[in-house]
This record gives structure tokens, sequence and C-alpha cells, in this order.
């Protein structure tokens, strides 16, 4: 974190030193007409003249004092990287009002300002959607003194056309600005991807979620493939940092063989952070299983919950909860010449047991909505095992309607309904559930943690016990998985529902309980 920390600084003191040069010219130039031309002077330039050199002496301290002389945090190089982008605008935004009587100083300063956000996006390396909300913030003072010389001043067209043109280059301007940083921006992602990471070299990316981006790799010693998880450039920050290696450490510990292996983790030269894990090649997640060939035999999920209940008993023994358990992270494989085989991946979500409830969030939810338990929402401080088995009872319910337990337009609408409305029996959308199944599925699914399974192991023994479906068997897993691989490649450990953090007015929720 450190490199790519350093990296950012020296690419933002490289932008305020280009453009302080260039503002300095602009400076210089416009002096010099206005004394050859004086007859042409705005009234104004006296003012102008202050604010710029007010102006670039603010430059010159960012750069001279702070990018060049001090260390900072990434958030404070994000916060400079916004001061920048608004105050080059608003300048810009005030030279064009102050100079109203000379008409081509507001076409100078829409120029200026495109060159400052293309000179942003050419040095800075961000990603598109932060180009896109910074160059947004150099155009916003433009807009308000577009509209203000629109209204108040003659120029050569009518006054609607000239803010509408405005609006048509600025709009321009900003999308040639992201698009340019979003390329450079890949670019630079795809050289590191291709380096050497330790003793592994990156092949080809193979999935990307909330956190990070998993590469297929290989060892320089070895020949077995190996899954590399690396952290995005644009998510480094110091909470996502600590979430980051408290996944390396927390999987690292766990051996349970319906858990993904932890190999190696490590730091690249420029400061990306990665680890290395068992590579789940030919594997597909339970969410596109079901995408793909819809809802699965009551057997074959009896069997596969039974598995993960496994890896999450392990990980509850040692005091530490998944979180985000959903279909996304559960990948199914084969291993060994054995068909079906469940991993549990991404603990990145995982919370220690015992940690201190005062340095806890009390009002952020972390997880996937449609997968997290009613307490979550209601008092996440006392979030523990049983919420992996309710997640866990809506991957059941998933696998074997196809449906979500509920829906909603709004995560506050499934927050909602998790909390307070009682989820139909599987049963009722897919008639060849058994009843046992539909019992355990709505016994990991009630609202009060206490009302569940008391551990995974008992979840598990009860998964058991459901009489077998004699439309799948070992020898029907084998057939399966050979027509899957006559069918198609599939990539590993690529999950389509992104974790997302969630803020949720508790009080809201608490009225409707």
């Amino acid at each position: 974190m450190t490199e790519a920390r350093a990296y950012l600084q020296a690419r933002l003191a490289l932008l305020f030193q280009l453009m302080f040069w260039s503002l300095v010219a602009l400076v210089a130039y416009v002096w010099a007409q206005y004394v050859v031309y004086s007859e042409h002077a705005p009234v104004h330039r006296n003012i102008v003249y202050a604010g710029s050199f007010v102006g670039l002496a603010a430059m010159a301290f960012v750069w001279r004092r702070l990018l060049a002389r001090r260390e900072l945090s990434v958030e404070a190089l994000y916060r400079i990287d916004a001061t920048y982008s608004l105050g080059v605008g608003a300048a810009f935004g005030a030279s064009a009002a102050l100079q109203s009587d000379l008409r081509p100083a507001g076409y100078m300063a829409l120029v200026y300002s495109a060159f400052t956000v293309f000179a942003r996006a050419l040095i800075v390396p961000s990603s598109a959607r932060r180009t896109a909300v910074a160059s947004s913030l150099t155009f916003l003072p433009m807009t308000g003194a577009a509209l203000l010389l629109a209204i108040t001043t003659t120029q050569e067209m009518p006054g609607p056309a000239y803010f509408t043109g405005y609006l048509m280059l600025s709009i321009v301007a900003i999308a040639l600005s992201t698009a340019g940083s979003h390329i450079i921006y890949g670019l630079r992602r795809e050289v590191s991807a291709a380096q050497q990471l330790g003793q592994y070299t990156l092949d080809r990316k193979i999935g990307e979620g909330g956190m990070g981006a998993v590469y297929r790799a290989h060892h320089i010693m070895l020949r077995r493939p190996t899954a590399v998880k690396l952290l995005l450039p644009d998510r480094i920050g110091s909470d996502n940092l600590a979430r980051f290696e408290r996944e390396v450490q927390h999987m690292s510990q766990l051996t349970h063989p319906n858990t993904v292996a932890v190999f190696d983790y490590g730091r690249s030269p420029d400061g990306v952070f990665y680890y290395a894990m068992e590579y789940l090649g030919g594997g597909v997640d339970l969410q596109k299983l079901v995408h793909r060939h819809g809802p699965q035999p009551f057997g074959r999920v009896a069997r596969i919950l039974a598995q993960v209940c496994g890896a999450l008993q392990e990980a509850h023994d040692r005091q530490i909860i998944h979180r985000d358990i959903k279909p996304a992270n559960i990948i199914l494989c084969e291993r060994g010449g054995m068909p079906d085989v469940a991993k549990v991946v991404d603990f990145g979500l995982v919370k220690e047991i015992s940690a201190d409830p005062a340095t806890s969030q009390s009002q952020v939810v972390l997880g996937t909505p449609s997968y997290v338990a009613p307490e979550a929402f209601t008092d996440p401080d006392r979030v523990g095992p049983a919420a992996d088995l309710y997640a866990l009872g809506c991957v059941g319910y998933f696998l074997l309607t196809g449906r979500l337990v509920f829906e909603g337009a709004t995560a506050v609408e499934l927050c909602t309904k998790h909390v307070t409305q009682a989820p139909a029996p599987p049963s009722r959308l897919a008639a060849s559930v058994p009843a046992e199944l539909d019992a355990i599925i709505l016994r990991c699914l009630a609202k009060q943690p206490a009302e569940r399974f008391e551990s995974a192991t008992a979840l598990a023994t009860a998964l058991r016990a459901v009489p077998q479906d004699a439309s799948w068997s070992d020898a029907r897993a084998r057939d399966w998985w050979r027509e899957l691989e006559r069918s198609e490649s599939h990539a590993a450990i690529e999950s389509v529902l992104p974790t997302k953090t969630i803020t949720v007015d508790l009080g809201y929720l608490d009225s409707t309980t």
C-alpha cells in the first residue's frame, strides 16, 4: 500500500507542477495582451489578476509544501484531487463572469477547463467513475458562470443557444476524459496483472468482486495452477486494506476440505496486495448453476448444504462467522475424481465473534441484502453463527426454487421483509421438495436466532437424514459433470452478485416489528 500511495502522490505532484506552469503562462499571456491592447482590457481585470495570484500561490503551496515534502494518506490525496478539480473550475468560472465585457474570455475559460480535465485523466491514476466525478466538479461552477453570461450579456448567439452550446462542449469533455481515464487505467491494471507477484505469474483474469479481482496464475517452480486475488487499486484505503488482510488471515486458518485453501500472501513492489489460493478450475458457483440449469434436485441440494455446514462449523469453532454466505460464494466443482464438491470462498466480510462491540458500526450492514439475517438489520452487534445458518437457508431456498426468499425493489424493502414477513415454504414453489427438507429450510429462516439450528453440525445432521432423491446419485453427478465438460468451459470464482454495503435506518425497521 505504501508504494501505491506514493505513486498516487507523485502523479498528483506532477499534475500540480504542470498545471501551475501552464496557468502561469496563461496569466502572463493575458496580462501582455491587456497591456498591448489596453482598449480591449476588461474593467475587472485587476480582480482577475489578484484571484489568479491567490490561486497560483495555493497551487504552489500544495505542490511544494504538501505533495513534494510530506507523506500524505490516500484519503488526503483524494481530497486534494477533488479540491483541485473544484477549485480550477471555480477559478475559471469566476474569471469568465468577471470579464463578461470581453466575450472571448468565456471561451478561453472553457478551453482551459477542458485542458485541466484532460491533463488529470492522462496523469493521475484514476478509475472512470472517479474521473467522471472530478471532471464534473470542474465544470460545475463553470456551468453557473455560463448561465449568468447567457442571461446578462449579449453574445454572438441567443442566450439559450449559448448555454446549450456550453453544456454540449462540457459534457463532451467529461465523457472524453472519463473514457480516456478508463482506457489508461485499464491498461495499467493489465500491465500490473502481467507482472510477477512473488513466486506467481498471472495468466488471465477469471473474476472480479467487491473487494478485488481474481486471476488464474501459476507458481514459478510448480506446474499446478493457482488462483491469485488482488486488491483493486481504486479500492485501496485503510478500511478496505484491513478487511482484505483479515480475509487472508482468517482463510489461512481454515483447513476444512469444503473451504478454499489459501497458500500464500504477499505484496508486489508497486503496492498491490494479493493472496494465492486453491484454483477451482472447471467449477461453477451456485448462482450460475441455477441461472444456467434451473432449480436443482432436492437430493443434490441437501448434499451441497451439508458440505457447506462442515466448512461453517470449522469457522464457527474458531470464533469466526462468514457473514456473506450466498450462492456466488459457494463453488461447486470436481476434486480428485469426486463430483459435486462444494467450496466456500470469499471471507472478506468475516467478523470475529469476540470483537469488541464498542468498535462496531451498528448503522452499517455488511453483506448481500437477499441473504442477510434479520438480526443484522435490527441488532448488528449481536450477529453470530446463526446468521450464517440463515443465509445458508436462503441459499437452499434459491437452489430448490430458483427464487429468492424475498423480492424487493430496494435494499430497505428487502430488509423490512427479512425482518417482518414469513417466507413461503419452498414446496409451494417446487412440489418435489419433501416435507423434511421443507421444515429444515424454514427452520433456518426463523426470525429469531435461537429458533434456528443450534449449530452448523446439527443442521448437517438434519440434512443427511433427508430421504434420498432417486433422481440424484453419485453416478448421476458424474454424468452431469461429463456433460458439462463437453458443453462449455467455465471460469472459476466469478461473483455475479458483488457484495454490497448498505446503510439502513434501524429505527425505521424497529418501528415495523
